[in-house]
């Protein structure tokens, strides 16, 4: 939900200090304890990690151009996928939105100076650091052929790569996420402006309330698994290993224990993100505000619970399976809670189609056929012929990146402004959006019929009757990866040549659209104050929409 209070705090039209010229040297910025400037080196961190991922990701769809394995060799292309996968999920898409806009903006929307744990924070991001650090060093010594999940017995007994590595380096990592979470929920709890009552906080902040609930309680239990695999690898104890007394099983169970909840640790906060732009860009306040919340924390909730859908084809017991799938039904539920509401948001809204709205509802299109083939994915009988195709791919990409990333774009463009004080090219922006929806669909939905024709996932060779849809595919990771570099050019650009950014170029309400651009250290000049919820868009100056930004941005000219 965006605050749609009257919110009483500085908003001063003179240039100012902000955070961003508040010390220039890098002992300024390594040493800071400012949330802000913790979240743009995340900024940073992390667009390394997608670029190396989207590196790997390139060598997988030219392999897969034709049906032989020609450009790498086999062992070559199981590192690859797998280093792809590693990359992308524990250092890109858990990190991206809670570490960068949660970071950033979290205090700043519930009018705190700062989070609860400022040194804590800088603390989750020198680990995520040496974790990134431990793991690219793996990677390029030879790296890790057993698969992103780490299954045994590939992980304990047939794998000479660097697994102890790197499953270091994702055990260290883990604690990044568990305090981030930690620090989210005190900051909620004991650091909201007067008046900002919990049925007043932005949809964003509730989305990440449910996502560090998870982060807690998820994190651990991977670290756990990670841990005994070590010592099974190294002591040649029998935990999951059957060759030696273990049961692989045991391993799986506990892997997806977390790493389905993980899921949600992704896409949730992206929904938060969808939220704050859906209600801006439709002009209207958010519909079902409470239901939205309250899903939030159901997802989160039930996410612990459907684990066991990964396992239909492991020898599990029908009626556990029968249960598990019951669940991942239910599950579904409050994610169509958020589409409801959302569409119902932009009925009759006086929408405006810019950057981060072409986003938003670019997600709300391919969330909905990601969540959609997930039930087809969660029913017994059809999952059998569909586990380990490329229809799992497809899926799982179009909620993780059809999803989140999509979220994520979306955020950065819609808060771009607050965080630079620059405005980026409104036009490029459209241009990437459109191709980024153009080309994962070109992508991933072949994927979906290669999967279904029986296609199997992590092979690098297949029947030559296959190669079309795989040429289809491969051309669209072209397009794809164009329009996800442009806006790395052009917000770059914006830094030095974009128009100067008013205090709240959107007309948004929200608490931390009420302070400078970008703010200054402190968030704001004084304590906020939330009064009441009877804000609507664009009637704080009695001006229509245009002449408001227009207005906010001469203030600055």
């Amino acid at each position: 939900m965006q605050t749609h209070d009257a919110i009483s705090a500085g908003n001063a039209s003179d240039p100012k200090p902000n955070y961003l010229t508040n010390g220039s040297t890098l002992k300024s910025w390594l040493l800071t304890k400012d949330h802000k400037r913790i979240a743009i080196m995340y900024l940073i961190s992390v667009s390394v990690f997608f670029f190396a991922g989207g590196l790997y990701a390139a060598t997988i769809r030219l392999e897969l151009l034709t049906p032989g394995s020609d450009l790498v060799e086999t062992a070559t292309y199981n590192r690859v996928f797998t280093q792809h996968g590693i990359l992308m999920i524990f250092f890109f898409l858990i990190p991206s939105i809670p570490a960068i806009l949660g970071n950033f903006l979290l205090p700043l929307m519930i009018g705190a100076k700062d989070l609860a744990l400022p040194k804590v924070n800088l603390l989750s991001l020198y680990i995520y650091w040496i974790a990134g650090v431990l793991v690219l060093f793996a990677l390029m010594q030879g790296g890790v052929d057993t698969g992103w999940t780490f299954y045994a017995p590939y992980s304990t007994t047939f794998s000479n790569s660097y697994v102890m590595l790197v499953g270091l380096g994702i055990f260290i990592n883990g604690f990044s996420s568990i305090l981030t979470g930690l620090n989210f929920i005190v900051t909620i709890h004991t650091m909201r402006a007067p008046g900002m009552t919990w049925f007043r906080l932005p949809l964003f902040v509730w989305a990440h309330y449910a996502t560090s609930l998870v982060m807690i309680l998820g994190t651990p239990v991977v670290a756990i698994t990670v841990l005994l695999l070590a010592i099974e690898r190294l002591a040649k104890v029998g935990i999951f290993d059957p060759s030696i007394g273990g049961d692989p099983i045991l391993f799986q169970h506990l892997f997806w224990f977390y790493s389905h909840p993980a899921v949600y640790i992704m896409i949730l906060p992206g929904m938060g993100v969808v939220s704050e732009l859906i209600s801006n860009f439709a002009r209207k306040k958010i519909f079902g505000y409470e239901f939205i919340a309250f899903s939030s924390i159901a997802i989160a909730v039930f996410g612990f619970l459907v684990w066991g859908h990964h396992l239909f084809v492991s020898g599990q017991s029908m009626y556990a399976g029968m249960v598990f799938s019951f669940l991942t039904m239910v599950v579904a539920v409050p994610s169509a809670i958020k589409m409801f509401n959302w569409t119902a948001t932009l009925y009759k809204g006086s929408i405006s189609f810019d950057t981060p709205m072409l986003y938003a509802m670019g997600f709300m299109g391919l969330f909905l056929i990601g969540g959609l083939t997930g039930l087809f994915l969660g029913a017994m009988g059809l999952t059998v012929h569909l586990t380990e195709t490329y229809f799992v791919v497809a899926h799982f990409h179009y909620v993780m990146v059809g999803g989140q990333v999509i979220a994520y774009l979306g955020g950065i463009h819609y808060w771009w402004p607050k965080m630079t004080g620059r405005m980026y090219s409104e036009f490029w922006g459209k241009i990437s959006a459109m191709l980024v929806f153009v080309g994962f669909n070109l992508t991933f939905f072949p994927q979906f019929i290669l999967g279904y024709q029986g296609m199997p996932r992590r092979y690098a060779a297949y029947p030559e009757e296959m190669q079309v849809l795989n040429i289809f595919s491969t051309a669209g990771a072209s397009v794809l990866g164009i329009g996800l570099l442009m806006p790395a050019v052009y917000l770059a650009h914006s830094l030095v040549f974009g128009k100067k950014a008013g205090d709240n170029p959107y007309m948004h309400p929200g608490l931390e659209w009420r302070t400078s651009s970008p703010p200054p250290t402190e968030n704001f000049e004084k304590m906020p104050h939330v009064t009441w919820e009877a804000y609507e868009f664009g009637e704080e100056s009695g001006l229509d929409l245009e002449e408001a930004r227009k207005r906010d941005l001469a203030t600055v000219a």
